[in-house]
């Protein structure tokens, strides 16, 4: 090989070797909310204005603060939801630099840290890890002591078929640079454009030292299922926690949902159901209600297990059998209570039932399956199951020891071999959690499902849960994500969860993020992922500060979404972004090309002039629906219950008449539209209102459709208002029908409205 005299390709203060391709197109206006349902804020693409050359003067932040700002990815400007261009303060990009580690408190640090960021790549031997498309070629720059000879191969992922690859030099010429001291030569090699998709290691070697560092080869694009791209598929969305059964403790479980999938798939042709986010709540109460806002979003939450179908309670002792149905005694009754689902009852009564199947004997093939599924999972595994342990002794993140606060001290060491008897009983709901998912989505594939489930995966999780905690490398404390002002939300809006430092998952090439996907999609069919633009940006915000006075943090979205397909396409399963709200309009190009479908919401879609999309307008790679968990169902939409409750809840920011005046033209527009197309008639009754509805989203080009379970049975009423905490019981509300009364799973099948509705879909 040549040696190391400056040939290469890249960017200065690279750190990730990415082959890119993006596009730049306009779409025709959307209105929605972003996480949470805060935002329907409209979005006019094209307008004349309105999308303008971000090349914007900053008087009020120095040069040099803004290269490093772009060095960051920080994005100090940017366009908000009323055309006009926003600027972060000088102070508020220093505090998201430091966020992300950087020093820029005066313009000297500035200048050390402009010289560290360049000179990074150029210490480095490989960059951390090369992401590419299969079939595209990839240049990768190694560094070495300047005239060093250097030679590079990759191993192929085991999972492709293993072997070796040599990597050629490409003829490439960049000067060499002195850094540290030494005179450091860039080779510059080129990786072949056939490697097979996966996650293969690539080494160099040479006088200088060697390196190796990860190659991961993603799809060009995610195809869908065979069944799916033939044909539509539609399927029912439900909240889990809200479908109970009799048999359940008070809360819908996964016994609930290999049910609802039967029922959906064999009675009524469904090919999914659409759930919350299963990701774990606190292991101790007080529970975080939201499904939205978990402690890590890598493992399951065991409320959702059912206690009866663990193998081993089969087996109880008399004695035994009566603790498990003491601690059920006071929580069945609870299924059919119309009241807010208490999570805190339930999960005590449960756990206390779980313990007791967890003390029984295993058999010796259910040990070594226990402890297999442990080995897979490996660290993450342990390391939340000991957060859990941990938790339960010492309370609340913010109370403990220090000594504790650092997954890798001796002290957590030593508690991990203390609470050794609680750490595996956190493992083993795992285990017992993980056996009854791949049941439910076993139910929904022999119920003749092309999908089966869908899960939903949140944007972040909670400041002081297991990821927080485990993952404080990769994540950044210092900031929270958010979004910026609109027009319903004038002070913007602070999630409190913190976000992926781009630099520092890098670093640990997308290890986590991979590890997290994987757990994800383990037993699904599909994927949705909230707020999708989250893999491109995300608006931080600093400790301390509004949640107006945030920045943009861009990610590296090849990389991101990249792996989200391979991931996605190993496991056989779709894709779905939920890319409401403001999104830039080249985001949804990308992520069309890249096989990742998108969210059309029916109320959500009008054209420039504020009247309903047409249906033969929709986008075709989009899961469809009438409506979304942060909206009322249907039925109290069309009543103007979203606006009756923000006005009781004091949450409107103009007189209640105009903006009751405003929904009910939204609603009387669309019936209009729904009768000049033939779908409706006179004096239609509300069911008939709401299949209509159903009926227009069905017209559309769109590959999937769903349907809420709710606007299924005739509920009413919002499981969750945005822009309220205790004011509302968020994510509590059980199903019931238009009157207030429980519908049970068991009673589902024999559903007038149901089955009505499932007839529309079916035709």
């Amino acid at each position: 090989m040549r040696g190391a005299g400056g040939y290469g390709l890249a960017a200065a203060g690279a750190s990730v070797v990415t082959v890119a391709k993006a596009t730049s197109t306009t779409r025709a206006t959307r209105r929605a909310p972003a996480p949470g349902g805060e935002t329907r804020a409209r979005v006019r693409a094209g307008h004349p204005g309105l999308w303008q050359d971000r090349d914007v003067a900053h008087a009020d932040i120095p040069d040099d603060l803004l290269r490093l700002a772009a060095a960051h990815q920080v994005e100090p400007d940017y366009r908000g939801h009323d055309g006009l261009q926003h600027r972060a303060s000088a102070d508020t990009v220093r505090k998201v630099l430091a966020a992300l580690g950087v020093d820029a408190s005066t313009p000297e640090r500035v200048q050390l840290a402009l010289a560290h960021v360049e000179n990074m790549p150029w210490r480095r031997v490989l960059p951390p890890v090369v992401v590419v498309r299969q079939g595209r070629h990839a240049h990768v720059p190694v560094h070495v002591t300047h005239g060093d000879p250097v030679r590079v191969w990759v191993e192929i992922d085991p999972e492709a078929g293993g072997g070796r690859r040599e990597v050629p030099q490409a003829d490439v010429v960049v000067d060499p640079r002195t850094v540290d001291g030494r005179l450091v030569g860039r080779a510059t090699f080129t990786l072949p454009a056939d490697l097979p998709l996966g996650w293969h290691e690539m080494h160099a070697v040479g006088p200088s030292g060697s390196a190796h560092s990860p190659v991961v080869v993603t799809p060009d694009r995610l195809h869908l299922p065979e069944a799916v791209a033939q044909d539509r598929a539609w399927g029912l969305m439900a909240q889990l926690y809200s479908v109970r059964s009799r048999a359940s403790w008070g809360v819908g479980d996964l016994a609930d949902l290999a049910e609802l999938c039967w029922l959906a798939g064999d009675q009524m042709g469904a090919d999914f159901v659409l759930i919350n986010p299963l990701h774990a709540a606190e292991p101790v109460e007080p529970l975080t209600p939201s499904p939205y806002l978990p402690t890590t979003r890598r493992f399951v939450n065991p409320l959702y297990v059912r206690v009866e179908d663990v193998r081993e309670a089969g087996y109880l002792s008399a004695a035994d059998r009566s603790l498990v149905e003491w601690a059920a005694e006071p929580v069945l009754p609870l299924d059919s209570d119309p009241g807010p689902i208490d999570r805190d009852v339930a999960w005590a009564a449960k756990r206390a039932a779980l313990e007791v199947v967890f003390a029984h004997p295993r058999s010796p093939a259910r040990q070594a399956a226990f402890e297999a599924f442990v080995e897979e999972q490996g660290e993450g595994l342990r390391t939340f199951a000991l957060w859990c342990a941990l938790l339960e002794r010492h309370g609340p993140v913010a109370g403990w020891p220090a000594e504790l606060r650092d997954p890798a001290s001796p002290a957590v060491a030593a508690a991990a071999e203390e609470l050794a008897d609680r750490v595996e009983l956190w493992t083993w709901l795992q285990w017992v959690a993980d056996e009854q998912l791949a049941r439910a989505q076993q139910a929904a594939r022999d119920a003749g499902m092309a999908i089966g489930v869908m899960h939903d995966l949140a944007v972040g999780v909670h400041p002081e849960g297991s990821d927080a905690w485990a993952l404080q490398d990769v994540l950044a404390t210092g900031a929270s994500v958010g979004a910026p002002p609109d027009m319903y939300n004038q002070q913007g809006q602070d999630w409190s969860q913190p976000p992926w430092d781009p630099t520092a998952l890098a670093r640990a090439a997308y290890r986590p993020y991979r590890d997290m996907l994987r757990t994800v999609l383990r037993h699904a069919g599909a994927v949705r992922v909230d707020h999708v633009i989250g893999l491109f940006r995300l608006w931080w915000i600093p400790q301390g500060n509004g949640a107006a006075d945030g920045a943009y943090v861009r990610y590296d979205h090849e990389a991101l979404v990249g792996i989200l397909a391979l991931e996605a396409h190993r496991a056989g399963a779709v894709v779905i972004g939920e890319d409401l709200g403001t999104v830039e309009p080249w985001v949804r190009d990308y992520l069309a090309d890249r096989g990742v479908l998108g969210t059309s919401v029916l109320w959500f879609e009008q054209d420039v002039h504020g009247a309903p999309l047409p249906p033969e307008h929709y986008r075709p790679l989009v899961l469809a629906t009438v409506t979304t968990h942060d909206l009322p169902p249907t039925a109290g939409y069309l009543a103007g219950e979203h606006v009756a409750l923000r006005e009781r809840l004091g949450l409107l920011t103009r007189p209640a008449p105009e903006v009751r005046a405003e929904a009910f033209a939204e609603r009387d527009r669309m019936l209009a539209a729904l009768r000049q197309r033939g779908l409706l008639g006179e004096d239609a009754s509300e069911r008939e209102v709401v299949e209509a509805l159903h009926r227009w989203v069905l017209a559309t080009p769109s590959r999937l459709v769903g349907v809420s379970l709710a606007d299924a049975v005739g509920e009413r009423r919002a499981q969750n208002q945005p822009g309220t905490d205790q004011e509302y019981p968020n994510w509590k509300i059980p199903l019931a029908d238009g009157s207030g009364h429980v519908v049970l799973l068991d009673d589902l099948a024999s559903n007038a409205r149901l089955r009505s509705l499932a007839r529309v879909m079916q035709r």
